[in-house]
């Protein structure tokens, strides 16, 4: 376990020093766009679900890279006389992602993965959390601290079990993009449909991966607004699609191949060097033929936080999520994103 939490905190040394050597810029409006995060939970984000994205589409000739770390933490046991599921644990994925404008109105990228668990350091934090802002606790008090194990049964058939620390590589996304509408004003309207295929390249027995081959597609807008006086400018955006999977190897018996999604969200950029955003995610079961909501039901997050630029091509989302769902993603989840353009 040592040396994730080394890796963990290597990162997070890394963005908050990164952070000190900039300094925020006060050079032209600040783009708006949806976090770059999707339900971390370790049952979901081995599949294909894509983030909402930007409506707009990186430039031809034009890219930008994002180096995105998402350390979420769960804990729930559910038992039935036919069935047992147990989620205990922490886990971080660190993205490296990469758009790039090939031709006029037309993107092209890949995301890779790596993906870690272990016992986790925040399980008294979330607590805390919790208990501050009278939130529901679950099952976590009382709780053993910093322990690790995925476990689904049913029908007195173990067909899911995982309790091995490690960093591994994920599943390799390849993704693309189309500007369907953009009136290039200064507080433009946009329109973009996107696509993204995941390919099996993680392991689906450390649960890096779902075994199977994921498409996704998907709607993405935003329409942004002059605000009066010194306030600055605010922008609205959505997403929604659809996901088609494979069976893959996790739960395969139980899997719902198509999956429906969406983001819808707001931000608003009093100055050119921050924004303050938030946005509710969610999607329909992954899962079926569970009594278990956390498995058979949909999943809703409330996500919010910020984005500071240090350039006008440098900037950094900070964020937390939370369960709207309780159980069906994690309870409180981080995600920090370095994006740049180039």
């Amino acid at each position: 376990m040592s040396s994730e939490l080394s890796l963990k905190s290597m990162l997070l040394a890394a963005v908050v020093l990164l952070a000190s050597w900039c300094r925020p810029c006060h050079a032209e409006p600040l783009e708006i766009t949806p976090f770059h995060t999707f339900n971390q939970s370790p049952l979901v984000q081995i599949y294909g679900l894509p983030a909402a994205e930007s409506a707009v589409v990186q430039p031809a000739g034009k890219g930008w890279t994002l180096l995105a770390v998402d350390v979420a933490n769960s804990y729930l046991k559910r038992e039935t006389a036919r069935e047992e599921l147990f989620l205990d644990g922490e886990g971080e994925r660190i993205t490296l992602a990469l758009r790039y404008g090939v031709a006029s109105r037309m993107e092209l990228g890949m995301d890779l993965p790596l993906v870690a668990y272990n016992g986790g350091v925040f399980d008294g934090f979330i607590e805390d959390w919790h208990e501050f802002f009278g939130l529901p606790q679950g099952q976590r008090p009382g709780a053993p601290k910093g322990g690790l194990g995925f476990a689904y049964a049913r029908d007195g058939r173990q067909r899911l079990e995982m309790d091995e620390a490690g960093l591994r590589v994920g599943d390799l996304r390849f993704t693309g993009g189309w500007q369907l509408y953009n009136d290039g004003g200064d507080n433009p309207v946009a329109l973009a449909l996107r696509g993204s295929l995941k390919v099996p390249t993680g392991s689906s027995s450390r649960l890096t991966g779902s075994g199977g081959t994921d498409m996704a597609l998907w709607l993405t807008g935003s329409s942004d607004y002059a605000l009066p006086g010194k306030w600055g400018h605010a922008t609205i955006f959505a997403a929604g699609g659809g996901l088609a999977t494979s069976d893959g190897q996790v739960l395969k018996e139980q899997r719902r191949n198509l999956v429906g999604f969406g983001t819808l969200g707001f931000g608003w950029s009093p100055a050119d060097s921050f924004a303050l955003k938030a946005q509710l995610s969610g999607h329909s079961a992954f899962y079926r033929d569970s009594e278990f909501s956390e498995l058979s039901s949909g999943a809703m997050q409330a996500v919010f936080g910020g984005t500071v630029a240090f350039s006008p091509r440098t900037t950094l989302d900070i964020a937390l999520s939370e369960d709207v769902t309780v159980g069906a993603s994690p309870d409180v989840a981080l995600h920090l994103g370095m994006g740049h353009r180039f």
